[in-house]
């Protein structure tokens, strides 16, 4: 286990007894290929670390390579697939609860300006009232920047609140799913011109990085507020820090960053009507338990002789 960060691990060693494997944490502060190669595992759990060309490399009976989430951007693929590596995610963990709730709870905090009212009242300061405009958001449109099992828990929950329509940016999201899921498929120059609240949903790869730019923030409504529990890299987060300072959106909640820890120079720390998270939308006791359970799956299934579910780079 590279860099696990969990409590404890009874999981992992209940669902890989039968496969005769032990566990082994190596902690944030290793190197891991130094740590690999004297360990020369034949399936590694990882979180944050990345997981390129050297790590394979220290690793020659290596099988498996799971990913304790879903994105798998630090982890190359190709090379693994190359190697005849399993990559494999758990991307149904929290699917319905942890991570959509808070994309939730973010976008009612800055609506409310719920932190900048706490802030006031234990400052001694009371009925700041139309001082501090709330948007209306009667008939208000979301949009879905990508429409997977997570984004579309997060469409139900903002039509409990009266959006009345629901735009997605997927490529992947076929016609079926869009229509049981009374959602519309758009563009992403589209989604952010007709948007009230816009969250994002989707992996990070080449072709979705900063998709959330100067331009595309440039089309948005002053009244819009951007929620991000995805990956960091899907903003421009200088362009967005820029468009909160300049009053051309309303406000931002963002719980992962392009740089974690996030960098105390990051202009997003100082930007008004901001609030921000470190990295916990996929958190609660509940969803620490399936993710354990599910990559330590992954593996066993590997390591006898069978694909894993959430198989990344199929050959």
């Amino acid at each position: 286990m590279l860099e696990p960060g969990y409590s404890a691990y009874d999981v992992e060693a209940d669902v890989l007894r039968e496969s005769g494997a032990s566990l082994v944490a190596v902690g944030a502060q290793d190197d891991a290929v130094a740590a690999l190669t004297g360990l020369n595992p034949v399936a590694i759990l990882v979180r944050e670390r990345t997981i390129g060309q050297a790590e394979l490399a220290a690793c020659p009976r290596l099988k498996a390579v799971v990913r304790y989430g879903v994105g798998t951007d630090n982890i190359d693929l190709a090379a693994a697939r190359a190697r005849r590596v399993h990559v494999a995610n758990v991307p149904d963990y929290g699917a319905e609860h942890e991570v959509s709730d808070h994309a939730l709870a973010l976008y009612l905090s800055l609506q409310r300006r719920i932190p900048a009212r706490d802030a006031e009242v234990r400052a001694g300061i009371w009925g700041v009232g139309q001082a501090a405009p709330i948007p209306s958001r009667e008939n208000a449109v979301l949009g879905l920047v990508g429409g997977g099992r997570i984004g579309l828990a997060t469409a139900r929950k903002f039509r409990a609140l009266g959006f009345a329509r629901v735009l997605v940016h997927d490529p992947f999201l076929d016609a079926d799913t869009a229509r049981s899921a009374n959602v519309e498929p758009v563009e992403m120059d589209e989604l952010c011109a007709q948007s009230d609240v816009i969250s994002l949903h989707a992996p990070l790869t080449d072709q979705t990085r900063h998709i959330l730019n100067a331009e595309r923030l440039a089309r948005m409504c002053t009244d819009a507020i951007v929620i991000n529990v995805a990956r960091g890299g899907l903003v421009d987060e200088t362009a967005l820090a820029a468009a909160l300072v300049e009053g051309r959106i309303f406000g931002a909640g963002i719980d992962v960053f392009e740089t974690e820890p996030v960098a105390r120079d990051n202009p997003l720390l100082t930007a008004p009507n901001t609030l921000l998270t470190d990295h916990t939308a996929w958190y609660s006791e509940r969803s620490v338990a399936q993710l354990q359970k599910k990559a330590a799956q992954e593996v066993a299934r590997v390591l006898s002789g069978e694909p894993p579910v959430n198989w990344m780079n199929p050959w």
